[in-house]
């Protein structure tokens, strides 16, 4: 009798994945320990990280990536309540100029890829716009770019920008964690009410829904639509409980340290800091637009600069919940670039393919 697809497993893969996420929770509870911000998340991203470029056999967490980011993301859909409706027309302002962003942050790194670091076109380009990892990777290869100095770029660019926004915040505006995990209003798997419960574990379903509909970051859009909707509609208010919340930021963090597996830190320094230079001029841009609107709509600067980071949509949204900033907001606006860049990005490209050079891979 053969085994489903989705039954099978290597033993081995999956005993590398445990002892990579113990060592993860190492680093998770040492930060905790130390009140850090997104403890459990940025203590596993450091630790894993060093192993990784130190040689570390270390084995990513997989599929369990996807089942905690759909916990992220039923997380993130109960910040969605009629109050947050009320509030969206104020947005609008703030995503045109998210927008307007993005294409003058892009264009301006990737022609400094290009003409100072000495990239080549392909890899300039889709190295610079501060999209999905996977998608920009994925299509910059697939046109010819170099699959090891985009995928290193844009790594450095999301790792680098969950270490620097809640350490500002930390030590610039004071802001201490509280609750379990530094995530606020969270309660404990113990005492959570059973109905509760089964409703928030129905809004998993929304990850293999949106794989039907081919919905572009369904393991966390798609649980994250479905319980907006139980939340909107008052069926709950309530939230996963913090045990659950804290293990998806040790899987997240663990996961993001794994993509440096392989590297060799003499080979690669040179893109590496390059890219924290990159990483570094697109925080102080953002914090300037952020600046700038705050002026012009009273929006907290707080807010808009979660909002303009160039970071991962899970990552940002997490960072705003536990920041104690409206998540919602901040989830809206990634959600835009994100989706904005998985079709623009391409369709530019086509346009610009033989001014550039491109070949593409067959």
């Amino acid at each position: 009798m053969t085994l489903p697809a989705f039954l099978k497993f290597d033993p081995r893969l999956v005993f590398g994945a445990f002892l990579t996420l113990l060592l993860g929770a190492v680093g998770g509870a040492v930060f905790d320990w130390l009140t850090m911000p997104l403890a459990w998340l940025i203590g596993a991203m450091i630790i894993i990280t060093i192993a990784a470029l130190a040689g570390a056999p270390l084995k990513p967490p997989g599929r369990l990536r996807n089942l905690m980011i759909g916990v992220l993301g039923i997380m993130l859909g109960s910040a969605f309540t009629p109050d947050i409706l009320e509030s969206a027309v104020l947005w609008s302002t703030s995503i045109l100029t998210l927008i307007a962003f993005v294409v003058v942050l892009a264009a301006g790194v990737a022609v400094f890829l290009n003409r100072v670091a000495g990239f080549d076109p392909v890899t300039s380009y889709f190295a610079a716009a501060p999209g999905s990892f996977a998608s920009m990777v994925i299509m910059g290869v697939e046109m010819g770019g170099d699959e090891r100095n985009i995928s290193l770029i844009h790594a450095i660019r999301i790792m680098l920008t969950v270490l620097v926004i809640p350490f500002w915040f930390r030590f610039y505006y004071g802001y201490v964690p509280g609750g379990a995990g530094g995530l606020p209003g969270l309660g404990s798997i113990m005492d959570f009410p059973l109905d509760d419960f089964a409703i928030l574990a129905a809004c998993a379903l929304g990850y293999p829904l949106a794989k039907l509909v081919r919905m572009p970051a369904g393991a966390l859009l798609g649980p994250m639509f479905l319980s907006a909707v139980v939340h909107l509609t008052g069926l709950t208010s309530a939230k996963p409980p913090s045990e659950i919340v804290n293990l998806s930021q040790l899987v997240i963090g663990t996961g993001l340290g794994c993509r440096f597996v392989g590297l060799h830190v003499k080979r690669v320094i040179g893109t590496m800091m390059l890219s924290v230079g990159v990483t570094l001029f697109m925080l102080l841009l953002a914090a300037s637009f952020a600046f700038g609107l705050e002026y012009f709509t009273g929006l907290p600067f707080a807010a808009l600069w979660l909002a303009f980071a160039p970071g991962g949509l899970a990552e940002m949204t997490l960072i705003s919940l536990a920041m104690g900033i409206d998540t919602a907001f901040v989830s809206t606006h990634h959600l835009v670039r994100m989706i904005f860049l998985v079709f623009v990005t391409p369709l530019v490209f086509s346009q610009i393919r033989d001014r550039l050079g491109a070949k593409p891979r067959k």
